[in-house]
């Protein structure tokens, strides 16, 4: 697995446990020698995670719309940049551009870009693994709401 794309937070809030959380994430990336997929933006958990794994010596492609890079949220320090023109286009490219994925906390966004491909990997579009970044139970309900949904 060459590239990993990482869904999370264009926030990170004030809670350490996410920020430290993400800032690990980057360092296990690199290590594994996995380059970086992700949203772009240089805010939030997002641009931690895309921080830490270029200060560790990683690469790290952001996939971002052009009204996003217009804002001046887009990261200026990437390995590489795409500005893409809408939110679909970005989710189908950061795919592409992946060989698995992992949803660290986030919020509708985040849950959207989750919920979108495991929905590709149910209906046989992809077959690449899927990781969810549970920090302390983060994601616990959604766990049980989703354990009593296939029950």
């Amino acid at each position: 697995m060459k590239r990993v794309c990482v869904f999370c937070g264009s926030s990170a809030g004030y809670r350490e446990d996410l920020i430290e959380a993400a800032r690990e994430l980057g360092k296990a990336l690199v290590r594994g020698r996995h380059d970086l997929v992700y949203g772009g933006a240089h805010v939030g958990l997002m641009g931690t995670v895309a921080d830490t794994v270029l200060e560790q010596g990683g690469r790290v492609t952001g996939v971002i719309p052009r009204s996003m890079r217009e804002r001046e949220i887009a990261h200026t320090g990437l390995t590489e940049l795409r500005v893409v023109e809408t939110m679909h286009e970005r989710k189908a490219l950061m795919a592409d551009l992946s060989d698995g994925f992992i949803a660290m906390p986030g919020a509708y966004g985040t849950l959207d870009e989750l919920f979108e491909i495991l929905t590709w990997a149910q209906l046989g579009i992809h077959a690449k693994p899927v990781g969810v970044l549970n920090v302390d139970g983060f994601f616990d309900l959604l766990f049980a709401f989703l354990d009593r949904q296939n029950s």
